[in-house]
């Protein structure tokens, strides 16, 4: 990855799943540049395309279409090691169910210990001290598939930033925590993953994030800087309209575009 270079950029990303009858976009002209330092909360609906694009991201799926970069590597020029050594090295991975991210029957330690050990940076002090911060440290020896749900994904969090990630990715990772262990499971990603994007529904993790970015029907309709709220203008001009002015402009309704001079006015039209 290019130290100068965004730690995420996206220029026209489409994601196609295809089934044997139909095909699935799931994604459509994702264009997203997210720089070092930022954090990251994507939001939207529950089959909007949030995970899609954490899993581009993650270098776990290709783009069908579009460009992807991390850092300034290009994803669709690397080669399957290049891009193992990549996610290895620079990427760190909290997936939706934490038991993924684990390996079940070694100690809660030897999970962080081995996830350090993929880049050859093994330290007993780092690990223990991840293990505290995520409230672990007593359940350091205890199997991984023994914690519960809950203590699982404070764990994979853990070991997601035991390499030191240049970028950190995570997948609804304080679903299942109360709202103490939450909101420090938030504080140790935006402390320790230098750049993070984190797909939540929960309003306080996106709060807690330096930008929002709202995905519908797999297109980037909103963002959020600094508390306030603003729509995204498309490729060829497209934009979505945020849900709770659908009562003035009903999906279908036909309305006036009127110019004034910092922008325009959307105005209904009678039928």
């Amino acid at each position: 990855m290019t130290p100068t270079a965004p730690a995420v950029r996206c220029d026209g990303v489409v994601q196609i799943y295809k089934t044997r009858e139909v095909e699935v976009v799931a994604l459509r002209d994702i264009d997203l540049v997210v720089e070092d330092g930022e954090s990251v909360a994507l939001l939207g609906p529950s089959g909007a395309g949030k995970t899609t694009l954490l899993w581009l991201l993650a270098g776990l799926l290709r783009p069908s279409a579009g460009r992807l970069w991390l850092g300034g590597a290009e994803v669709g020029r690397l080669g399957p090691r290049a891009l193992d050594r990549l996610r290895a090295a620079q990427i760190g991975v909290v997936l939706q169910n934490p038991a993924r991210n684990l390996v079940p029957y070694a100690s809660a330690a030897q999970n962080v210990a081995f996830a350090q050990r993929a880049v050859r940076r093994r330290s007993r002090q780092r690990t223990d001290d991840l293990l505290e911060r995520v409230g672990l440290a007593p359940l350091r020896d205890r199997p991984a598939g023994l914690l519960s749900g809950g203590e699982q994904q404070r764990l994979a969090v853990a070991v997601a930033l035991a390499n030191r990630p240049r970028l950190l990715l995570a997948d609804e990772p304080t679903s299942q925590l109360d709202a103490g262990s939450a909101a420090a499971v938030v504080e140790l990603i935006k402390e320790m993953g230098p750049t993070s994007v984190v797909v939540t529904h929960d309003p306080g993790v996106g709060e807690a994030m330096s930008r929002t970015v709202t995905i519908r029907d797999g297109r980037i309709g909103a963002e959020g800087r600094d508390g306030e709220d603003f729509v995204v203008i498309g490729r060829e001009g497209a934009v979505q309209l945020p849900p709770e002015y659908h009562g003035l402009l009903p999906p279908g309704s036909m309305a006036r575009v009127e110019p004034v001079r910092d922008g325009v006015i959307l105005r209904r039209a009678e039928p």
